[in-house]
């Protein structure tokens, strides 16, 4: 699916300049490349304030935390998506209100956002998914009816725009992942938290450091979500390849878009919906439905796997009929029927930056030949 080689390789001097920068002066935590990339990322982001955190998962629950959500509390989000975007809402004791998808774009419905809200609900997390930007007029007149704060879960989009706003900077609060398979990957984990408001700006810089605004004083309970200096240094280094990166993602998406395009008039598979609002995709993945269903679909999977080419289901069961979510919804095979249905269509094949042409003629050709054949 990836060959991180071809994206680290070339940068290694770089890694390595920043590495001995950070070594000469030990500020190992919370150093001044932190800060630096913070105002890095927020300027990339179009926001006033950034902070750099753990993880894209822990990013998710600081802004819960930032937002006093918790015990008694719902939170709308998608079923289609990460463990970690539904797994936080469980962690702050709040319970996740699961919604189902747009079929064509993956993301969140927001037509089904208003059928799900009760006077527990306090929030909605989007997440835009596989590098596109959720529907966010819609989702934010209905947050705003009924006075919902709005997360965005950017962890696959960074860099994608809604209407030419990039993602993250919609909402209330934007999360971030770098894992190091994201479009902008670190060399380890970490993430990021956006916001345009002083407020929970404040609230979650004192939440990443055990709750204090003064060392050893905690007003509130927090935790260790720290960046480490390291990865903020090599992040500073990769952010500025980014937007390159992207453009060769996107001539790849285009030269799938041209190979692929006839499986696609005789009904064998679905190329990625890109709808007008969402002004640039930033193709984290490039995922494709398996018209034939779930056997098929993995017959197709087992078949590429077997000649050497990577590809991945992204995701082969809904949140909502995962075992750990079982105590708020049992087995409800209705609950989310797009969802559902996705699981046992989606393949998402090679898209990153490193792909060579050469290869990805022969990706296509061998796709042509499992239909065809």
């Amino acid at each position: 699916m990836m060959d991180l080689s071809r994206q680290n390789e070339p940068l290694k001097e770089e890694f390595f300049f920043a590495f001995s920068k950070v070594l000469q002066h030990q500020k190992f935590i919370m150093g001044p490349e932190v800060l630096a990339f913070e105002d890095e990322i927020a300027r990339y982001c179009q926001t006033p304030f950034a902070l750099g955190v753990s993880s894209g998962t822990d990013a998710l629950l600081m802004a819960l935390m930032a937002l006093g959500i918790g015990e008694g509390d719902e939170v709308l989000t998608t079923s289609f998506s990460f463990v970690a975007t539904a797994g936080v809402i469980a962690r702050v004791g709040a319970t996740p209100l699961f919604v189902d998808i747009d079929p064509e774009t993956f993301n969140i419905s927001p037509a089904q956002i208003e059928k799900k809200i009760s006077s527990k609900c306090k929030a909605i997390i989007v997440v835009h998914l596989f590098g596109q930007s959720a529907e966010m007029d819609s989702i934010l007149d209905i947050a705003r009816g009924h006075q919902l704060r709005v997360i965005e879960d950017a962890a696959q989009s960074i860099g994608a725009e809604y209407k030419g706003i990039r993602v993250g900077a919609i909402g209330d609060i934007g999360c971030f992942s770098f894992f190091p398979g994201k479009n902008l990957g670190a060399l380890g984990d970490a993430g990021v938290v956006v916001t345009k408001e002083r407020e929970l700006y404040e609230k979650m810089k004192s939440i990443r450091v055990h709750g204090a605004k003064k060392k050893y004083y905690h007003d509130i309970l927090g935790g260790n979500f720290r960046l480490d200096t390291l990865q903020a240094s090599f992040l500073q280094v990769k952010l500025r390849h980014l937007d390159e990166y992207t453009l060769r993602r996107q001539e790849n998406a285009k030269l799938y878009r041209q190979g692929l395009s006839q499986l696609q008039v005789d009904s064998k598979i679905q190329l990625p919906i890109v709808y007008e609002k969402a002004s640039r995709h930033v193709y984290n993945q490039f995922t494709i439905k398996c018209l034939g269903g779930v056997k098929e679909r993995d017959q197709f999977k087992d078949y590429l796997n077997a000649i050497g080419i990577g590809c991945e289901v992204y995701y082969p069961c809904p949140l909502h009929k995962q075992q750990c979510f079982e105590k708020f919804y049992g087995d409800d095979d209705q609950l989310c029927p797009c969802s559902e249905l996705a699981s046992e269509q989606v393949l998402s094949l090679p898209i990153y930056e490193g792909l060579k042409k050469e290869e990805q003629n022969y990706i296509i050709e061998k796709i042509k030949r499992f239909f065809y054949d």
